[in-house]
Order: C-alpha cells, then sequence, then structure tokens
C-alpha cells in the first residue's frame, strides 16, 4: 500500500501479518489497518461467520472498560454493547437458595455478559470493511524467520504458502505457534501454569419466554473448592459453567449421580436446568483444562511482537482475558504514537510497559477464583466489601476497591495491585485502632462508673429462682 509522503512523495506503508483472526487478532487488525498499514490476516480454522458449527471455546465473555475503550477506537463500542447484557453485581445462591447480591461497583456500574461468537464475527466484518485489509482463513502457521519475517503456512488440503511481513503480530492464543520461535531463543522467560480445576458448560433454557433467573446479575454457587456461575444471553438463557477439581469430576460417571451430586450441592439449578438435560448436557464434553501463561519479553528485535493470549493467558475468573488482550492493542497504539510507529523502538518499549501489567492481572485471575468459590461465603469478606465501599463513597480518591481499579479504570494493573496492598494495611490497621479504640473506652467507663456489683447478684439470684420454679412445676 502506498502512502502520501511530504511533497506528494509515495512513501511505502509497512506489511503487518497478524495471526490469529480470534477476539484480539482481528481487532488489531482492526487498529494497524486505520493507520495505513497492509494488513494481512492468517487464521487456522474456516471463517467463522460462514461455518456450519463454530469451535473452540465458548465461556461467556464479561466486557468491562478496558474492553469496551478499545473497541470505541475502531468505532464498534455501541454496537457490542448493544448486543450485551449489563450485569450489576454479583447473586450469590447459597445452600439453602437464598440469593444475596454484591453490587460490582457504585450505582450504575456494570460489566457486560457478550457473545464470544458474535464478538468475533463482529470484529473480522469490521478488519474487512478497510481496504488495505485481506483476511486469509485455512492458513496454519507452521514455520516463520525472524531474520526475514518470511512465513510458512500449511492449509488443509496440503499445500503451502509463503508470506513475507515487515512486522509479525502474534495474536494466536494460549497455544501460540508464533511462539515457539521464542522459545528457541535465550533469555526468554517463559512458564505456564495448568489449574487443578476443570470446567464443564450446561444451558439454562428460558421459562415460558423469558429468562429463568433475574437477567442482570452473574450467578454464582460458591461451594468453598468448587462452584458454578450462569451468564445471561441474548437468547434469554443462560450460560452455566460448572467449575470444580479434574478428581471429582471424574467421580461422576452416571446420569443418576449427576442428579445425586446436584441435589447435594445446587438443588435450586435442577429445575431451572431440567434433570434430564443435566443427565445429557453433563456428558456432552469432557471437562476443560485451563492455563495460564507468561512470558517475557513479547518482542523479538522489530521483527515480531506477542499479545493477548499468546502473551499472557489467564485463568477465566476476573473476566479480564479479553479485557487485557483488547487493551494491548491500545497501549501498543500509544506506544506507536510515541516513537512515530518506529518498530525498533515500539516494541522493546511495550515490551517493558507491558509485561507487568499482565502478570499482575495473571496472578489476580488466580487469586479471584479462590475469592469466588470460597471467600463470598465469609462473613468477614461480605463486612470488609462495606467498609471498602463506604471509604470509597467517603473519599472516593484515597480508597478505591481493587475489582473497581480493575473493572472500572484503565488503572495499570500492577498498580492497581500495589495501592490495594497499601489499602488494606491501611485499612485493617484503622479496624484495628477502631477495636482497641473502643475496648480502651469500654474500660475506661466501667473504671469511671463501675457497676453496682450486689445488684447485679441480686438480679441473678432472681433470674435462678425463676428458672428453678419453672423446672419444678
Amino acid at each position: 500500500m502506498e502512502d502520501p509522503g511530504p511533497a506528494g512523495r509515495q512513501t511505502r506503508k509497512n506489511v503487518v501479518a497478524v495471526v490469529g483472526g480470534g477476539l484480539v487478532g482481528a481487532l488489531n487488525a482492526c487498529f494497524f489497518a486505520k493507520r495505513g498499514f497492509h494488513v494481512e490476516v492468517f487464521e487456522t480454522r474456516e471463517d467463522i461467520r460462514t461455518a456450519k458449527t463454530v469451535r473452540g471455546r465458548s465461556i461467556n465473555l464479561a466486557l468491562s472498560l478496558r474492553g469496551r475503550q478499545a473497541l470505541k477506537h475502531v468505532g464498534l463500542e455501541d454496537k457490542i454493547v448493544s448486543k450485551g447484557i449489563p450485569m450489576n453485581a454479583r447473586m450469590i445462591h447459597s445452600l439453602s437458595g437464598k440469593q444475596s447480591p454484591i453490587p460490582y461497583g457504585r450505582k450504575g456500574q456494570y460489566i457486560l455478559s457478550v457473545d464470544r461468537a458474535n464478538l468475533n464475527k463482529e470484529l473480522l466484518t469490521e478488519a474487512e470493511t478497510y481496504p488495505n485489509t485481506k483476511l486469509n482463513f485455512d492458513h496454519k502457521l507452521q514455520d516463520w524467520s525472524s531474520e526475514t519475517g518470511l512465513m510458512t503456512f500449511v492449509r488443509s488440503d496440503g499445500s503451502r504458502s509463503q508470506v513475507q511481513a515487515d512486522l509479525i503480530v502474534g495474536c494466536d492464543g494460549a497455544f501460540s505457534a508464533v511462539r515457539k520461535q521464542f522459545l528457541r531463543r535465550s533469555r526468554f522467560n517463559y512458564s505456564q501454569t495448568y489449574i487443578p480445576h476443570g470446567y464443564k458448560e450446561l444451558t439454562m433454557p428460558p421459562r415460558d419466554g423469558e429468562f429463568a433467573m433475574k437477567p442482570n446479575f452473574l450467578h454464582i454457587w460458591p461451594r468453598n473448592t468448587f462452584m458454578m456461575i450462569a451468564l445471561p444471553n441474548m437468547d434469554k438463557t443462560f450460560t452455566c459453567t460448572l467449575f470444580m477439581p479434574f478428581e471429582d469430576f471424574e467421580k461422576i460417571t452416571t446420569g443418576d449421580e449427576v442428579i445425586e451430586f446436584f441435589r447435594k450441592h445446587f438443588p435450586d439449578a435442577i429445575p431451572l436446568i431440567g434433570a434430564d438435560a443435566l443427565r445429557t448436557d453433563y456428558f456432552r464434553l469432557p471437562a476443560q483444562a485451563m492455563v495460564s501463561v507468561k512470558c517475557s519479553p513479547y518482542h523479538i528485535q522489530d521483527r515480531c511482537v506477542l499479545m493477548g493470549d499468546a502473551a499472557h493467558a489467564v485463568v477465566p475468573f476476573y473476566g479480564q482475558g479479553m479485557n487485557a488482550g483488547f487493551e494491548d492493542c491500545i497501549v501498543f497504539d500509544d506506544i506507536m504514537n510515541q516513537f512515530n510507529e518506529d518498530f525498533s523502538s515500539v516494541l522493546p518499549e511495550y515490551s517493558r510497559v507491558r509485561v507487568p501489567d499482565d502478570h499482575a492481572i495473571a496472578d489476580l485471575a488466580m487469586y479471584n477464583y479462590v475469592e469466588m468459590r470460597a471467600h463470598v461465603n465469609s462473613k468477614w469478606f461480605l463486612f470488609r466489601k462495606r467498609v471498602d465501599n463506604l471509604l470509597h463513597f467517603l473519599m472516593p480518591k484515597t480508597i478505591i476497591p481493587l475489582y473497581t481499579m480493575v473493572t472500572f479504570t484503565r488503572t495499570r494493573y500492577h498498580e492497581a495491585v500495589q495501592r490495594w496492598h497499601w489499602q488494606q494495611k491501611v485499612i485493617n490497621l484503622g479496624l484495628l485502632l477502631g477495636a482497641v479504640g473502643a475496648a480502651a473506652g469500654g474500660s475506661y467507663l466501667l473504671v469511671k462508673n463501675p457497676p453496682n456489683i450486689n445488684r447485679i447478684l441480686v438480679h441473678a439470684e432472681h433470674i435462678r429462682s425463676k428458672l428453678v420454679s419453672l423446672k419444678t412445676s
């Protein structure tokens, strides 16, 4: 693609190859195309917009501010938000069936339940509106060169093709083919962790054409070592996801055992999902694994950069996987402005800025699983939530709850964690001093105004006599 330079001179715009046509890859294509680059997107799967069945993950996505800001950059925020369902709070389902809401933030703050497949389709369609973008499906990356930018793709019919790019952007997920080249290099840090829990998805159908439960909530059944959640869909269904240790999944082998398990732990969900559906849907797929990936740096020279799950796959418990991947696009775009699109400066700066934030959200996602399945049952946790929210109301710029910083602001993830630790120390110290002060004050009043011991003894004897008379009557 040619771009008019100073005084009408033509200067060549670089070719950017985006490997991976998922959510982050398709959004990235829009960001680079907006800048005038010639963009080629390469996706292993067929075009999901024309596919009869869409393979891959279907966990509902929670869209929050970071993701919305990225969509706003390419003019898609309003369109995607209109196809999402606001969730204002967690709705906690106790074993007895009691439901208790825990708001996510202040009034008017909410996250959106959005459909992964629909969002991916919208992003691909938007990328295709740019004349300087080409989408290539059924192209599996086999190898690439960090020296020349030459990539080799293989198709399902066995044919091969080679493409050369000035910049390769790896957006091809947690098991990235692009990242394999990074692993061959020295001083590249990489770790992956599978958590001992897996997940299964179940569908809660509409009831009389309406949602079977209140729709504007993320429903949670916390059971300490495992949990189930349910997110609303536009078709009035809920997607229920059961998260549990693999060893517990393996203990359930028959339909009757499924029903017995739900009777014991999620009794209120059985009539909503349907006993027959539970018996069959539970065994439709085996429990799926969840992996957390950390690596650094995210770039090789000025040739390649990793974004999204290829750089930082996170477990889904903070609802930030997609939002963090989308924010990658904004951060990279801002650095492109800062360094005038000079890849030799942009890529190392991107790694420097982004790595600590993505590592922080990976750790937070792990922590939040414990919070969702166990802490929400704790009276101390609920008390602390109220204290945090009250202090945030009284001092909105000084005390900001962690969830608010992560979900409703663009505070850098690692800075949010640092601030959270500081706030925890300050609030806990304040509560301790308050308790000590109350105890000291009570002691002082007792010393200054000692109670009449004789009166207390007479009163106690009177009560004892009453009890004895009742017992002997």
